[in-house]
C-alpha cells in the first residue's frame, strides 16, 4: 500500500510519540502558536489532526510529514540530547543513522539526524530530526517520507525548524 501525505505525517507522529506534548495550541497567519514556542508552517504544508503531537503537517504533492512537540515537564528536558533522539525514533524498524551533529539553533542545543528506516505500514521512509533543548523545554521537530521525495521536503523542513521561535 502507497503511503499517503497524511500517513506519513500520521508517521512522522508515531515515530515522535514518545514525548508527550504541550496542550493549547492554534494556527493563525501561517504561524502554530503552542504554550511555549512558534513556528510558521511551510506554503504547501496542512496541519492534520493528530493527538500525539502539538502539530502534525502533510503536503499534497508528494508524499511527507513534519512534526512539531513540545516536552516542558518530567525527566525530558534533564536527559542528553543523544538519549532523547533515540526516544525520537523509537518507532522506526531497521533505523540507520545517516547524520549527527550536534548544533545551534536559535542559539539553543540541537542534535540534528538524518536516518533512514522502515515503518510497518508505508515501508522504507527517510527522515531528518532536530531535538532542542532551551530552558526547561524540549522541542521536537521532525520530517519524513519515502526516499524518493526526502530531499524535495528538506528545504520546507529547514525553513520550518528556523522558524522556531520560544514566547
Amino acid at each position: 500500500m502507497g503511503a499517503t501525505p497524511a500517513r506519513l505525517a500520521l508517521l512522522a507522529a508515531c515515530v515522535g510519540a514518545g514525548v508527550v506534548g504541550c496542550a493549547g495550541t492554534r494556527i493563525e497567519g501561517g504561524i502554530f502558536r503552542g504554550r511555549t514556542y512558534q513556528v510558521e508552517l511551510p506554503a504547501g504544508w496542512q496541519a492534520v489532526p493528530d493527538g500525539r503531537a502539538d502539530l502534525a503537517l502533510s503536503r499534497q504533492d508528494a508524499p511527507g510529514g513534519m512534526l512539531a512537540n513540545a516536552t516542558c515537564q518530567g525527566r525530558e528536558p534533564a536527559r542528553p540530547l543523544e538519549v532523547l533522539t533515540r526516544h525520537l525514533l523509537f518507532g522506526l524498524k531497521e533505523r540507520q543513522i545517516l547524520e549527527r551533529a550536534e548544533i545551534q539553533v536559535n542559539g539553543q542545543p540541537a542534535e540534528r539526524t538524518v536516518f533512514e528506516g522502515k515503518s510497518a505500514e508505508d515501508g522504507r521512509v527517510q527522515g531528518e530530526a532536530y531535538v532542542i533543548k532551551a530552558a526547561d523545554c524540549v522541542y521536537d521537530l521532525l520530517y519524513v517520507s519515502p526516499p524518493q521525495y526526502f530531499e524535495q521536503g528538506r528545504p520546507d523542513f529547514d525553513r520550518f525548524v528556523r522558524s522556531l521561535r520560544r514566547p
